[in-house]
């Protein structure tokens, strides 16, 4: 039998590498336990945790390295993307961003703080507020997610592109499940 490693580089290529992985090791021993049940649906949804749990952490060192938190990048994301004057209603914000008001009021109230947004009085509703990028917010969110989205090619590279835009299409289609299409951004 072939060696799994790379001549070259002395590298286990994980494609072609038939070791068993932790998730292998799990539902072999529940085949065991319970051969009555079909433990398929454990691989999968166990490895995709898993992804999930390594990706949250790469993710956020790059926000870390900009003084940011996971929930500060997508406050500032979502103003950003909002086009100038890169500025959202707090309710807006929470349903852009998917927390509650009170999490967002927590957000918005550690950006003021850190001179990255600003609220005003909203000219349509004088009970409102707006929620602003400041100008070192639009430079910080712009730098953070120059990085960001280099990270997230780093990231995706492991994959060829056929197998992003499949897996792509297959998440999507399973996020369909538990999501109505959004038309928000």
């Amino acid at each position: 039998m072939e060696d799994n490693l790379s001549s070259k580089e002395g590298i286990v290529d994980p494609v072609t590498d038939d070791r068993p992985d932790r998730l292998d090791l799990i539902q072999r021993a529940w085949r065991t336990e319970r051969p009555d049940l079909d433990v398929r649906p454990q691989g999968v949804i166990g490895r995709l945790h898993r992804v999930a749990g390594h990706l949250t952490t790469e993710l956020t060192a790059v926000y870390q390295q900009h003084g940011l938190g996971e929930g500060d990048f997508d406050v500032l994301a979502t103003l950003r993307r909002a086009g100038a004057p890169y500025e959202r209603t707090p309710t807006d914000l929470a349903a852009n961003t998917l927390v509650t008001s009170g999490a967002m009021t927590k957000r918005v109230d550690r950006l003021e703080r850190a001179g990255l947004v600003t609220r005003r009085p909203s000219d349509v509703d004088g009970r409102g507020r707006v929620v602003a990028l400041s100008a070192r917010g639009k430079d910080v969110i712009d730098a953070a997610f120059t990085d960001h989205m280099a990270n997230e090619r780093r990231l995706l590279d492991a994959l060829d592109a056929d197998e992003a835009d499949q897996l792509e299409r297959l998440l999507k289609r399973w996020l369909a499940v538990f999501e109505e299409p959004s038309t928000r951004d």
